[in-house]
C-alpha cells in the first residue's frame, strides 16, 4: 500500500505548499530594499495575526528562545515571579526563571488539569513582577483560562506583567491580547503558521517596554530593545532567516485568503477550523470508548489516554508503520500513557476523518478486541454536520 507521510504532531505541523515554494525560491539579501519591503509587510501583518496593536517582533530562533527573551528582558535577578504550571512546558518556565536568578513561586496543577483562579489569586501580590503561563499546555492537551488569569493579574495593577506562551495557542485559540491586558505573548513558526521551525515571535505591551529599561538581567542577542529599534527602520538587529520570512509572508497571505481579504477574519477562521477539528476528534475518540487526558481540552491538540494495559508507544509505532502517520507520544512521565493528535494550521476535515479511521485500525490491533469500524468517523461526521447546520441557521437569521 502506498504511504504518504503526514504529521499529526503539535509541532512541526503540516507545511503550507505556498510557504514551501516561497521559502525555496527566495534569495534576496537581508540588507536590500526587497527584503526590507517583505520584512515591514510581515511585521504589519503579524499584528493582525496575533490580534494586537502592540509591537510585534520576529526573531530567528525557536519559541523557547523567545520564552528566554521574556525572562531576560522583563526580570532582574532576585525578582519574585509566579509560574503557573500543569505540564512539561510550564516546567520550562520554572527552569528559565531560575536560570536568570528569579525567586520562583510555583502554582501547580496535576498533568492534564488546570489551576483555579483562586489558586492564582492567592499567590499574586504587589511583590510579584511577572506571571508566566501557557495558553495551551501541549504536553497534556489542556487549555488554560487566559482571560480569567489576566483579570486576576490586572487587578493587581501594572506591577505584575502577564507573559503567555501561546506557541500552540495562537491560531488555534481565541485570544484578546490587548483587551485582556496580556503584556507579552509568544508564538512559533512551526505551529498555526504552517511553516518549518526557525522563527519565534512576540507581541510586547507598553508596560513591558517600560519594564525593560529598568531590568538588569544579561542579554545580548535577545535584547528586544535592539530589535525594536532596528524594526522601526525596516531591519533586523542581526542576520534574519530570510527564506523563512518569505514563507511567513506566504502563510499570512493564505490566512488573509481565509478571511476573503481580511487577515483578522482569516485568523478567526483558522481558529474556528482548529476548534471544529478538535471537537470532531474528541467525539471520535469517545465513540471508541477512549478517555481524554485533559479536563479542559485545547483546540490545538487532543491528548487521548491509551486503553488499559496498552503502552501508547505501541500505538504511536503502529500509526507510523501502518499509515506513515506521525502522532505524538506522551512526554516524560506520561510516555506510554497517552498519545496526542494535533489539529493545527494546515489541517482540515479530511485530515481529521483520516486519522480517526486509522485510529480504529490501530486500536483493533493493539487491543486485539473487536472495534466497530466507522464509529469514530461517524461521530466526527455528526459533529461536522451539526456545526454546518448551525452556521446555515445563523446566516439565514
Amino acid at each position: 500500500m502506498l504511504h504518504k507521510n503526514r504529521l499529526f504532531t503539535p509541532g512541526p505541523t503540516p507545511l503550507l505548499p505556498a510557504a514551501q515554494t516561497a521559502m525555496a525560491s527566495y534569495t534576496a539579501h537581508h540588507r536590500t530594499a526587497d527584503f526590507k519591503a517583505l520584512f515591514q509587510r510581515v511585521l504589519g501583518d503579524m499584528k493582525d495575526f496575533v490580534g494586537t496593536k502592540n509591537d510585534v517582533l520576529v526573531l530567528a530562533c525557536s519559541g523557547t528562545g523567545v520564552m528566554e527573551a521574556s525572562i531576560s528582558n522583563l526580570t532582574s535577578p532576585g525578582d519574585t515571579v509566579v509560574v503557573l504550571t500543569a505540564g512539561k512546558f510550564g516546567e520550562r518556565w520554572t527552569g528559565l526563571a531560575k536560570a536568570f536568578g528569579c525567586n520562583v513561586v510555583v502554582v501547580e496543577a496535576p498533568y492534564g488539569q488546570t489551576f483555579s483562579l483562586d489558586q492564582v489569586r492567592a499567590r499574586i501580590d504587589g511583590k510579584v513582577r511577572a506571571v508566566f503561563v501557557q495558553a495551551t499546555e501541549s504536553s497534556t492537551g489542556a487549555r488554560h483560562d487566559i482571560e480569567g488569569i489576566a483579570k486576576v493579574v490586572r487587578a493587581q495593577g501594572d506591577e505584575a506583567l502577564l507573559v503567555v506562551d501561546a506557541i500552540t495557542g495562537l491560531g488555534t485559540t481565541h485570544l484578546d491580547v490587548d483587551g485582556w491586558g496580556v503584556d507579552f505573548i509568544i508564538g512559533g513558526s512551526q505551529k498555526a503558521l504552517m511553516m518549518p521551525p526557525g522563527l519565534g515571535y512576540c507581541a510586547v505591551s507598553e508596560r513591558a517596554w517600560k519594564r525593560m529599561e529598568k531590568t538588569t538581567s544579561p542579554r545580548y542577542y535577545f535584547d528586544l530593545r535592539k530589535e525594536r529599534k532596528s524594526a522601526a527602520k525596516g531591519e533586523t538587529a542581526y542576520t534574519p532567516a530570510t527564506s523563512l520570512f518569505a514563507a511567513l509572508g506566504a502563510a499570512l497571505e493564505f490566512v488573509r485568503g481565509m478571511g476573503k481579504g481580511d487577515l483578522a477574519k482569516g485568523r478567526e477562521e483558522l481558529v474556528n477550523n482548529a476548534e471544529l477539528c478538535a471537537a470532531m476528534t474528541r467525539a471520535g475518540a469517545k465513540a471508541l470508548g477512549l478517555n481524554l487526558f485533559a479536563s479542559s481540552p485545547a483546540a490545538a491538540l487532543t491528548a487521548i489516554c491509551a486503553p488499559e494495559g496498552v503502552d501508547s508507544s505501541k500505538m504511536v509505532k503502529d500509526f507510523r508503520e501502518s499509515f506513515d502517520a506521525v502522532v505524538a507520544n506522551g512526554q516524560g512521565e506520561m510516555k506510554g500513557q497517552l498519545f496526542r493528535i494535533a489539529h493545527i494550521g494546515y489541517y482540515d476535515y479530511l485530515d481529521t476523518i483520516g486519522i480517526l479511521a486509522a485510529l480504529e485500525h490501530v486500536l483493533a490491533r493493539v487491543t486485539e478486541k473487536p472495534v466497530e469500524y466507522g464509529a469514530a468517523v461517524r461521530a466526527a461526521q455528526e459533529v461536522y454536520a451539526r456545526t454546518q447546520s448551525e452556521k446555515r441557521q445563523l446566516v439565514s437569521a
